[in-house]
Protein backbone atom coordinates (compact mmCIF):
# COMPACT_ATOMS: atom_id res chain seq x y z
CA UNK A 1 0.00 0.00 0.00
CA UNK A 2 1.12 3.51 -0.73
CA UNK A 3 2.41 5.78 2.26
CA UNK A 4 -0.24 8.16 1.68
CA UNK A 5 -2.78 5.50 3.14
CA UNK A 6 -3.18 5.31 6.93
CA UNK A 7 -5.62 3.18 8.98
CA UNK A 8 -6.97 4.86 11.89
CA UNK A 9 -7.31 3.21 15.06
CA UNK A 10 -10.65 2.23 16.36
CA UNK A 11 -12.41 5.02 18.95
CA UNK A 12 -10.41 7.47 16.91
CA UNK A 13 -12.56 10.53 15.36
CA UNK A 14 -11.73 10.81 11.71
CA UNK A 15 -12.31 13.97 9.73
CA UNK A 16 -14.96 13.51 7.60
CA UNK A 17 -15.42 14.55 3.57
CA UNK A 18 -18.21 15.85 1.50
CA UNK A 19 -18.73 15.43 -2.47
CA UNK A 20 -17.84 18.70 -2.99
CA UNK A 21 -14.95 18.90 -0.81
CA UNK A 22 -13.13 16.27 -3.09
CA UNK A 23 -14.15 17.71 -6.36
CA UNK A 24 -12.49 20.76 -4.83
CA UNK A 25 -9.28 18.92 -3.32
CA UNK A 26 -9.19 17.55 -6.91
CA UNK A 27 -9.70 20.73 -8.83
CA UNK A 28 -7.20 21.86 -6.39
CA UNK A 29 -4.88 19.37 -7.76
CA UNK A 30 -4.34 18.16 -3.75
CA UNK A 31 -5.72 15.09 -4.75
CA UNK A 32 -4.45 13.32 -8.37
CA UNK A 33 -7.25 12.67 -11.26
CA UNK A 34 -5.21 9.17 -11.26
CA UNK A 35 -5.96 7.86 -7.67
CA UNK A 36 -8.62 5.80 -7.36
CA UNK A 37 -10.81 5.96 -4.56
CA UNK A 38 -14.38 5.74 -3.47
CA UNK A 39 -16.20 8.28 -0.72
CA UNK A 40 -17.99 6.42 2.03
CA UNK A 41 -20.12 7.77 4.56
CA UNK A 42 -17.16 10.78 4.43
CA UNK A 43 -14.51 8.91 4.46
CA UNK A 44 -11.77 8.29 1.66
CA UNK A 45 -11.58 4.39 0.68
CA UNK A 46 -8.72 3.58 -2.04
CA UNK A 47 -9.83 1.16 -4.00
CA UNK A 48 -7.21 -1.56 -5.12
CA UNK A 49 -5.48 -2.76 -8.44
CA UNK A 50 -7.96 -4.42 -10.66
CA UNK A 51 -6.20 -7.69 -12.31
CA UNK A 52 -6.65 -9.77 -15.58
CA UNK A 53 -10.15 -11.95 -14.50
CA UNK A 54 -11.58 -8.65 -13.26
CA UNK A 55 -10.85 -6.64 -16.17
CA UNK A 56 -11.77 -9.47 -18.80
CA UNK A 57 -15.01 -10.12 -16.99
CA UNK A 58 -15.85 -6.57 -16.94
CA UNK A 59 -14.88 -5.73 -20.35
CA UNK A 60 -17.04 -9.10 -21.73
CA UNK A 61 -19.92 -8.01 -19.76
CA UNK A 62 -19.96 -4.31 -20.69
CA UNK A 63 -19.74 -5.43 -24.44
CA UNK A 64 -22.91 -7.54 -24.09
CA UNK A 65 -25.06 -4.91 -22.32
CA UNK A 66 -23.54 -1.89 -25.38
CA UNK A 67 -24.74 -4.35 -27.43
CA UNK A 68 -28.15 -4.91 -26.03
CA UNK A 69 -28.83 -1.01 -24.53
CA UNK A 70 -31.82 0.64 -25.78
CA UNK A 71 -30.65 4.01 -27.17
CA UNK A 72 -32.44 5.66 -24.08
CA UNK A 73 -30.29 4.26 -21.61
CA UNK A 74 -26.20 4.60 -21.57
CA UNK A 75 -23.22 2.23 -20.39
CA UNK A 76 -20.75 3.73 -17.95
CA UNK A 77 -17.79 2.17 -17.26
CA UNK A 78 -16.65 3.97 -13.15
CA UNK A 79 -18.86 6.89 -13.49
CA UNK A 80 -19.05 8.41 -10.18
CA UNK A 81 -22.41 7.79 -8.63
CA UNK A 82 -23.30 10.36 -6.44
CA UNK A 83 -25.12 8.61 -3.68
CA UNK A 84 -25.40 11.62 -1.24
CA UNK A 85 -23.79 14.47 0.30
CA UNK A 86 -20.97 12.56 1.62
CA UNK A 87 -20.89 9.78 -0.14
CA UNK A 88 -19.92 8.29 -4.46
CA UNK A 89 -19.45 5.17 -5.78
CA UNK A 90 -17.87 4.38 -9.06
CA UNK A 91 -19.36 0.58 -10.02
CA UNK A 92 -16.96 -1.10 -12.35
CA UNK A 93 -19.95 -0.72 -14.71
CA UNK A 94 -23.64 1.10 -14.49
CA UNK A 95 -26.88 1.85 -16.60
CA UNK A 96 -28.66 4.97 -16.49
CA UNK A 97 -30.80 7.87 -18.50
CA UNK A 98 -28.68 8.69 -21.35
CA UNK A 99 -30.17 12.11 -20.89
CA UNK A 100 -28.22 13.01 -17.48
CA UNK A 101 -24.40 13.75 -17.81
CA UNK A 102 -22.38 11.61 -15.73
CA UNK A 103 -22.00 14.24 -12.76
CA UNK A 104 -26.27 14.53 -13.27
CA UNK A 105 -26.26 10.39 -11.96
CA UNK A 106 -27.78 9.76 -8.45
CA UNK A 107 -28.79 6.11 -6.94
CA UNK A 108 -32.56 6.02 -8.01
CA UNK A 109 -31.45 7.12 -11.91
CA UNK A 110 -29.14 3.90 -12.13
CA UNK A 111 -31.07 0.94 -13.41
CA UNK A 112 -28.23 -1.34 -13.03
CA UNK A 113 -24.59 -1.13 -10.93
CA UNK A 114 -22.67 -3.65 -11.56
CA UNK A 115 -19.23 -4.30 -9.07
CA UNK A 116 -16.36 -6.81 -10.28
CA UNK A 117 -14.99 -8.21 -7.26
CA UNK A 118 -11.49 -10.49 -7.08
CA UNK A 119 -10.67 -9.48 -3.86
CA UNK A 120 -13.05 -6.48 -2.41
CA UNK A 121 -16.12 -9.37 -3.04
CA UNK A 122 -16.93 -9.20 0.88
CA UNK A 123 -16.82 -5.06 0.64
CA UNK A 124 -19.57 -5.24 -2.19
CA UNK A 125 -21.61 -7.57 -0.87
CA UNK A 126 -21.57 -6.03 2.49
CA UNK A 127 -21.06 -2.38 2.71
CA UNK A 128 -21.47 -1.68 -0.78
CA UNK A 129 -24.67 -3.33 -1.08
CA UNK A 130 -26.59 -1.26 1.82
CA UNK A 131 -25.48 1.70 0.33
CA UNK A 132 -26.56 1.13 -3.30
CA UNK A 133 -29.84 -0.51 -1.69
CA UNK A 134 -30.50 2.55 0.40
CA UNK A 135 -29.67 5.21 -1.93
CA UNK A 136 -32.65 3.48 -4.21
CA UNK A 137 -30.12 1.58 -7.26
CA UNK A 138 -32.26 -0.56 -8.97
CA UNK A 139 -30.61 -3.80 -9.31
CA UNK A 140 -27.32 -4.43 -8.11
CA UNK A 141 -25.10 -7.48 -9.62
CA UNK A 142 -21.25 -8.36 -7.51
CA UNK A 143 -19.83 -10.44 -9.74
CA UNK A 144 -17.06 -12.72 -7.86
CA UNK A 145 -14.13 -12.64 -10.82
CA UNK A 146 -12.67 -15.55 -8.83
CA UNK A 147 -15.14 -18.17 -8.72
CA UNK A 148 -17.53 -16.42 -11.94
CA UNK A 149 -20.28 -16.40 -10.25
CA UNK A 150 -23.06 -13.47 -9.26
CA UNK A 151 -25.19 -12.31 -6.86
CA UNK A 152 -28.32 -10.45 -8.06
CA UNK A 153 -29.76 -8.08 -5.71
CA UNK A 154 -32.77 -7.03 -6.75
CA UNK A 155 -36.35 -4.73 -5.02
CA UNK A 156 -33.76 -2.17 -2.77
CA UNK A 157 -35.22 -0.56 0.22
CA UNK A 158 -33.99 1.31 3.04
CA UNK A 159 -32.97 -1.81 4.67
CA UNK A 160 -31.49 -3.88 1.93
CA UNK A 161 -32.71 -5.73 -0.48
CA UNK A 162 -35.74 -7.75 -1.26
CA UNK A 163 -33.77 -10.63 -2.55
CA UNK A 164 -30.80 -11.66 -3.48
CA UNK A 165 -29.52 -14.54 -6.24
CA UNK A 166 -26.73 -16.20 -6.88
CA UNK A 167 -25.84 -16.65 -10.26
CA UNK A 168 -23.67 -19.84 -11.07
CA UNK A 169 -20.85 -19.19 -13.87
CA UNK A 170 -23.64 -21.57 -16.50
CA UNK A 171 -26.66 -19.61 -15.79
CA UNK A 172 -28.10 -16.73 -17.52
CA UNK A 173 -27.76 -13.18 -16.27
CA UNK A 174 -30.31 -10.40 -17.49
CA UNK A 175 -31.58 -7.53 -16.07
CA UNK A 176 -35.05 -6.17 -16.46
CA UNK A 177 -33.36 -2.59 -17.53
CA UNK A 178 -32.03 -4.21 -20.74
CA UNK A 179 -34.37 -6.46 -22.08
CA UNK A 180 -32.26 -7.73 -24.50
CA UNK A 181 -29.11 -8.46 -22.30
CA UNK A 182 -27.86 -12.42 -21.51
CA UNK A 183 -24.88 -13.34 -20.53
CA UNK A 184 -22.94 -16.34 -18.83
CA UNK A 185 -19.79 -15.61 -17.13
CA UNK A 186 -18.46 -19.18 -18.25
CA UNK A 187 -18.44 -17.15 -21.52
CA UNK A 188 -16.25 -14.00 -20.38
Amino acid sequence: MPSTITKAAEGYYRRAFTVDEIIAMQDAGIISEDENFELIEGEIVPMGPKYSAHERIKSKVAMALVRACPPELIVGFETSIFLSSDTFVEPDISVYPERLRSQEVRGPDVSLAIEVAASSLAYDLNLKAKLYARHGVREYWVVDANERVAFVHLGPSETGWGSVTRKGPEEVLRSAAVPDFKFRLVDA
